[in-house]
């Protein structure tokens, strides 16, 4: 196993020595890996320098709450508009979104309502704007204002698609791009195709799925109905981007004041652990932290230019006699069966016992044939029996994230 403490370099030792959090380790010369409960611990005199002092006073920095949307909101402290100017920097050098980026065109973002409502928070704090505003500045439009986008009627879908082609006509070739949850915007296009509003509904010049895990047959089922690049980008609220996927569909590391390395969850699972070191955010700087997510590498390698995806959680995992599994290991074996699978979520039960419920894009009833191949290689991955159920509807949560995953 890799060793868990590892000293950082010079240039980021100079950056933390003087907060409290990291004293003990610099002078150890030992930096063990940062948990997220340490972070809240002592906040935030864990994190006071004179330099941060003077900054929150200024207004350079202020306290802000994670989304919560992944873990507990954990409160940080940031630079305004911090994540961002994180995401236009990155839009703005990506190679097939920057030139359009550069030209001007807007960017309307179709997620989580909890993304909407934040932005509508932000802007009542603003003198003079209207209650609800949704465009966040003059760039980026929020559309969603419903938690579980498979309850959109015809006319929310319209006000949506009326919103898109305002948002393109500010470009001279009605140019935009489509920032959104994968998920989301595949509820739209089905709703489209339903009530045949295709006309009404401009073609993006770029579409980024950016806020959570998308499944391969979600991506698919975009492709399938959009000419234009779809860029994934991987990141969190606490740090930023840190990386995106190009029309080959590899991932490059996006990792300026940044490193990253890979730790096994489990000796041979293939599954490692992120570990960030993160200087991005000056007033607080992140040394070896785990972030919780996990990816999987080409070669099962802990080689960070090699990651092949991110591939869930880390407290997600599921335990297994032949290791552990993550969210995206369920996702392959599930397009792999059948890609008109639209959701699907794992219910364990008691006595080696598993329940699949699974929706598909057109709505219609998965044949014999395709659930008795889904039982079978969800049974072999987990260890379980596994029963699938076609479900004309799977909830949402809270968060206006689904669940892959439920457990007794």
């Amino acid at each position: 196993m890799p060793s868990t403490h590892r000293m950082p370099s010079a240039d980021v030792l100079d950056r933390v020595r003087d907060i409290p959090l990291y004293r003990a380790s610099v002078e150890r010369g030992d930096f063990p890996i940062l948990e997220k409960p340490e972070i809240a611990r002592g906040f935030p005199d864990n994190w006071m320098t004179p330099e941060l002092s003077r900054a929150l006073e200024t207004g350079e920095a202020e306290f802000v709450l994670s989304t919560g949307t992944n873990h507990a909101r954990m409160q940080l402290i940031r630079p305004p508009y911090f994540l961002l100017r994180s995401y236009y920097r990155l839009w703005s050098e990506h190679p097939d979104l920057g030139p359009l980026w550069h030209e001007g065109a807007r960017r309307v973002s179709l997620t989580t309502v909890l993304a909407t409502e934040h932005v509508a928070r932000v802007n009542a704090a603003k003198p003079g704007t209207t209650p609800g505003e949704r465009w966040l500045d003059d760039r980026t439009l929020y559309l969603n204002r419903r938690l579980d986008p498979a309850g959109w009627e015809r006319s929310e879908v319209e006000r949506i698609l009326k919103e898109i082609r305002e948002a393109a006509a500010a470009h001279p070739r009605g140019a935009y791009l489509l920032d959104c949850s994968g998920y989301h915007l595949a509820h739209l296009v089905r709703r489209v195709t339903e009530w045949d509003l295709w006309d009404a509904f401009p073609r993006p010049a770029g579409i980024i799925h950016a806020y959570e895990y998308t499944p391969l047959n979600v991506r698919a089922y975009l492709r399938d109905h959009f000419d234009c690049p779809v860029v994934d980008l991987f990141g969190s609220t606490e740090l930023g981007y840190l990386f995106y996927s190009e029309a080959d569909g590899r991932y490059r590391p996006y990792l300026h004041d940044m490193s990253v390395e890979l730790i096994p969850v489990e000796p041979g699972s293939g599954i490692h652990s992120l570990i960030v070191t993160s200087v991005r955010n000056p007033y607080m700087p992140l040394v070896r932290y785990r972030s919780g997510d996990c990816v999987r590498t080409h070669d099962g390698g802990a080689d960070p230019e090699k990651i092949a995806s991110f591939c869930g959680r880390e407290k997600e995992l599921l335990p297994t006699p032949d290791g552990p599994v993550a969210q995206a290991d369920l996702d392959t074996r599930v397009a792999d069966a059948s890609p008109r699978v639209f959701l699907h979520q794992l219910h364990l039960s008691g006595e080696g016992h598993a329940l699949l419920w699974c929706t598909t894009f057109d709505g219609a009833p998965l044949t014999p044939g395709e659930e008795a191949e889904l039982s079978a290689t969800v049974g072999e991955l987990t260890g379980r029996r596994c029963r699938v159920e076609h479900r004309a509807h799977i909830p949402i949560g809270r968060s206006g994230k689904y669940a892959w995953l439920t457990t007794p």
